[in-house]
């Protein structure tokens, strides 16, 4: 799927360079030493993530081309890296493939070989999302029974599928950070003892915060570190299952006067991460972090897109440029029209949550069966379609696994985003990366074929992209 495919990529894109002659189609001849490396995938699946190697140049272009000015003196925030959502679900259909084929498939995703993916973050549910197969808590308990002390607190289902998915992961890339949300606490905990909806009761804020910490314990004693946690998975949506409707006030109060004291007295290094829902509601993260007692504790917000535009985003870094964002989640819906998917993914995710300010890009989820199984009854989520389709042992690719590896593949954790101008029809995003490469995600949304000149300061090349493709360039 990686390799090259110089016949078919010519027509689609080539580089047209003041130091080379293109002889033929794939054939180039030049006196440059240098060469970059331009990656396309097209709407129509002509072209999915495939390269052809192009030449730098540093003379001078053709006035008539649009001109793509990267400054990389200009920096932004470091990239802490793009992936999947590794749900309960898609963890038990990896875990049934034979163990060649699993093995396979996951260092296709988390390797960083030539041929790998290299996706670097990873989102995990706290108990059950509703992509599992049930639902369920650490710590369930006989209706009207309640466990304040946690003792009968144990991973239960999780260690099935989940973790030992997990422990394979860190195998291939013990650097792989992991993020946790709750979807639910453990229903004798809520207002409504149902895993859907209901609140968090007050007089559990404490046993709850010990929950999330006795939680972050017990996987570091399975050898799983949790980086990061959101407080809640879409606080403001009680209709999954499981859920829980959890306003600002409250988040508030839990973190600042329960979680972060826990985390603090326990040793916690794992960041705290509030909001974790749309857009459309930047309002909510920035009242709790208004609040400087629970500020101290908050390491930032996270984001979701199914409300709201992405540059709405910004607004919480502008009411307070100390703290870090993150864009979580956005799914792809059965059956998937690749097209529509890939065009909006790449521009409002891949280049606009990037762009304002998010440190990470996540699609939901990693994988699911050819019917989008399993999830839970009474909401769980039927359309959810995986970033790959697993049927046994066979792996179809579908759209988020495109949008992701466009910028996984490339933008390595600790890249660090830099100037670029916004070009109308040709929306993209640039980045310094730790081996010291330029990368620019360079999408052409119009209907026309655009020639570009790309300079980063030291190297340039002039690209063709056609009407409708996705690139990624390495300088």
């Amino acid at each position: 799927m990686l390799k090259k495919k110089k016949n078919l990529l010519c027509g689609i894109v080539m580089s047209v360079v003041l130091s080379a002659m293109v002889t033929g189609c794939g054939t180039t001849k030049t006196i440059s030493n240098t060469a970059s490396e331009l990656w396309v995938t097209m709407p129509d699946k002509s072209v999915l993530l495939q390269k052809q190697d192009i030449t730098s140049s540093n003379q001078s272009k053709n006035n008539n081309n649009i001109q793509l000015t990267i400054n990389t003196d200009k920096t932004y925030q470091e990239m802490d890296g793009f992936g999947y959502t590794l749900s309960g679900g898609s963890a038990m259909h990896i875990s049934k493939m034979s163990a060649p084929a699993r093995a396979k498939f996951l260092q296709e995703i988390y390797g960083t070989g030539v041929n790998d993916l290299g996706s670097s973050y990873i989102r995990i549910s706290v108990g059950a999302s509703d992509l599992d197969e049930k639902v369920f808590s650490y710590d369930d308990m006989p209706e009207g029974q309640t466990d304040v002390n946690l003792e009968k607190f144990d991973l239960g289902y999780d260690k099935l599928y989940l973790i030992p998915v997990l422990q394979e992961i860190l195998k291939i890339n013990p650097s792989i950070k992991i993020l946790g949300s709750p979807w639910s606490p453990p229903v004798w905990m809520k207002t409504n003892g149902d895993t859907r909806g209901g609140s968090l009761k007050p007089e559990y804020y404490t046993a709850y915060a010990k929950y999330l910490v006795k939680y972050i314990q017990e996987m570091k004693k399975n050898g799983i570190t949790i980086d990061a946690l959101t407080v809640q998975n879409e606080p403001l949506h009680p209709g999954n299952n499981p859920s829980l409707l959890m306003p600002a006030e409250d988040q508030k109060v839990f973190v600042r006067d329960h979680l972060g004291p826990e985390f603090k007295k326990n040793g916690i290094k794992t960041k705290i991460i509030v909001y974790d829902h749309n857009a459309d509601r930047p309002d909510y993260p920035i009242t709790i972090l208004n609040d400087k007692e629970a500020a101290k504790y908050i390491d930032g917000a996270a984001f979701h897109l199914y409300g709201g535009q992405i540059d709405a985003v910004s607004s919480v870094h502008e009411a307070h440029p100390d703290k870090n964002l993150y864009f979580t989640e956005q799914w792809v819906g059965a059956p998937g029209d690749f097209a529509k998917e890939l065009n909006w993914h790449i521009e409002n995710l891949i280049i606009g949550a990037p762009r304002n300010w998010c440190k990470t890009v996540l699609e939901w989820n990693l994988a699911a069966d050819e019917n989008q199984d399993p999830h839970t009854d009474r909401g769980g989520c039927d359309r959810c379609l995986g970033a790959v389709t697993i049927t046994g042992d066979k792996v179809t690719r579908e759209p988020a696994y495109y949008i992701i590896a466009h910028a996984s593949k490339f933008v390595r954790p600790g890249s660090v985003r830099v100037e670029s101008n916004i070009i109308d029809g040709l929306p993209n995003v640039a980045y310094k990366t730790p081996a010291g490469n330029t990368v620019a995600i360079i999408q052409n949304t119009s209907k026309a074929d655009k020639t570009i000149d790309v300079n980063d300061g030291s190297k340039s090349v002039t690209i063709t992209l056609k009407a409708g493709a996705v690139s990624t360039l390495v300088l």
